[in-house]
């Protein structure tokens, strides 16, 4: 029997950003996130088309986009190819994520934070040998964080998984597997 590709754009939307796939969502972004960890319970599954507030701003179009219970805004892409000015797209995305969250006179308390989380069927980042990084906002020479976590890029890179059916130990390392 074949299956289909979950990597292909349909495919993925309909496993990860379809009505009927919150549980589905939950233990990826659990097994992925947090490291197996129940930390997620509820989520809602938003329009992932984001429209710009200004005209004339590019709109763009997400595979997945979900809040989570403590309102954290995740967006997820699922990228085969690796193409001029992707690793831009994902910050543009991130940032237009964060910032249409407010409205003329909200305050900016009100922003929540924002994880990216982008699967690539290729290398982004050669130097870095494990499955999943995060990137964070950091001070350029010391290295000390932003006082705040609002802005998470986390990257699962497939072609880093080698563990067999044997070898898995985390539930990250079963959904690497389906890669």
């Amino acid at each position: 029997m074949q299956f289909i590709n979950p990597k292909t754009d349909f495919a993925f939307k309909k496993i990860f950003g379809s009505e009927q796939s919150h549980d589905v969502l939950i233990s990826f972004l659990n097994a992925i996130l947090y490291n197996g960890e129940n930390t997620i319970r509820q989520l809602t599954i938003l329009n992932p088309y984001l429209a710009p507030r200004i005209r004339g701003v590019k709109d763009t179009y997400l595979d997945v986009k979900a809040t989570l219970d403590n309102e954290t805004k995740v967006i997820i892409e699922m990228q085969v190819l690796n193409i001029e000015g992707f690793e831009k797209r994902i910050l543009y995305n991130a940032a237009k994520t964060y910032s249409i969250q407010l409205g003329v006179g909200d305050d900016y308390t009100m922003l929540n934070p924002v994880i990216a989380l982008t699967i690539t069927d290729f290398e982004m980042f050669p130097e870095i040998n494990q499955l999943t990084s995060c990137f964070i906002l950091k001070e350029k020479d010391f290295l000390i964080n932003y006082p705040i976590y609002d802005l998470e890029l986390v990257f699962v890179e497939l072609p880093k998984f080698h563990k067999t059916i044997d070898d898995l130990e985390t539930l990250a390392d079963k959904w690497a597997l389906h890669k």
